[in-house]
């Protein structure tokens, strides 16, 4: 043997119980590294699905800004259209044109909104919904239920279901109770 070499090794023989003990030992290792590896494929995977539901919502409301812009477009259009009056005894044909144009535009404005599942929301004899319409005024009308719009100042709009501009609107007011009154029953004491 030379100086550098050390003796071979010899293998240690451990009684029965530590080697049973250590077998346990090495199986809690095994089941706590198995353990960690399940939860950490399952965080990937949460995380995976996470990040697919995101960019799916990222694509659909992308365009979200661009479409705010064209409402006024298209509400323009719309005040344009109604601005020139239905019976003309002899319309010029500039403003026949002009009509035309305007009507071929805002039907082009619309074939577009529906491409990108652009709504309209034209609540008129609907129930309010505040979800989706911003009252404006209350007004009496003994013909139509408390609630009701009864005028729409401007529609609103909604793209894929999410609300991009409420509509302006009108609604049906309660009666108020006159204080003055006394009720048909006692009240209890």
């Amino acid at each position: 043997m030379t100086k550098h070499e050390e003796p071979p090794m010899k293998e240690e023989i451990l009684p029965p119980e530590e080697e049973g003990k250590e077998e346990v030992d090495l199986q809690a290792e095994v089941d706590k590294l198995k353990d960690q590896l399940l939860r950490t494929v399952a965080e990937l995977e949460n995380y995976r699905k996470r990040a697919e539901r995101e960019r799916e919502e990222t694509a659909k409301y992308a365009i979200s800004g661009f479409a705010r812009e064209l409402l006024s477009v298209a509400d323009n259009l719309r005040r344009a259209l109604e601005s020139v009056p239905e019976k003309h005894d002899e319309p010029e044909k500039l403003l026949e044109s002009l009509m035309e144009g305007v009507e071929i535009t805002e039907n082009e404005l619309i074939s577009a909104f529906k491409k990108h599942a652009i709504e309209k929301i034209d609540p008129l004899g609907q129930p309010f919904d505040h979800h989706l319409h911003q009252a404006m005024f209350e007004q009496e009308d003994p013909d139509q239920p408390i609630g009701t719009v009864i005028h729409v100042m401007q529609v609103g709009y909604q793209i894929h279901g999410r609300l991009l501009r409420p509509a302006l609107v009108g609604v049906v007011k309660g009666k108020k109770l006159d204080a003055t009154l006394t009720p048909s029953e006692p009240l209890p004491t």
